[in-house]
């Protein structure tokens, strides 16, 4: 079973899925990825769409970003859209966050591959409990993180 599926609108949306992917395999949660452009191949992403049990969907794409709401008119799944930044990141932004009644997308921020999945592993927490624990300590390995980095800052004054 799949918990997650990845749509990316080009190959060139790879580095912001692979945020995303490297936290999947640290909380072990299983993921499929494609590419398949909302409007090169709209036909496919039905297909992967309506084919897939996963529990979540994320949707990562540039200029136009429409692949988040194609993939929300799809299923009635949680979907989170990521914007990708290059020549018209105004248009991916508000494409992600501006969907009409009925069809929302979670939006997350551009290029924030990892944050969606951090999303999507806080969704599947409701149904796969063992999360809570991984998430929270993904917390506190980023507290530590910063206490360290502070440290190190300080230690130069």
């Amino acid at each position: 079973m799949t918990q997650v599926l990845i749509l990316m609108g080009s190959k060139s949306d790879l580095p912001v899925a692979e945020k995303a992917t490297e936290l999947f395999k640290k909380f072990n949660i299983t993921f499929d990825i494609a590419v398949a452009s909302a409007h090169r191949t709209p036909a496919r992403v039905e297909e992967l769409v309506k084919g897939s049990d996963a529990d979540v969907f994320i949707a990562i794409a540039g200029m136009s970003a429409a692949l988040p709401g194609v993939v929300a008119s799809f299923t009635v799944k949680p979907v989170i859209g990521v914007p990708v930044a290059g020549k018209m990141t105004m248009d991916a932004i508000l494409s992600v966050v501006q969907m009409p009644p009925g069809i929302p997308v979670a939006a997350v921020g551009l290029d924030r591959g990892d944050n969606a999945a951090v999303l999507a592993a806080q969704i599947l927490s409701v149904k796969y409990p063992e999360l809570t624990d991984k998430l929270l300590n993904h917390r506190k390995e980023m507290a530590e993180k910063v206490e360290k980095d502070s440290l190190e800052v300080s230690s130069k004054f």
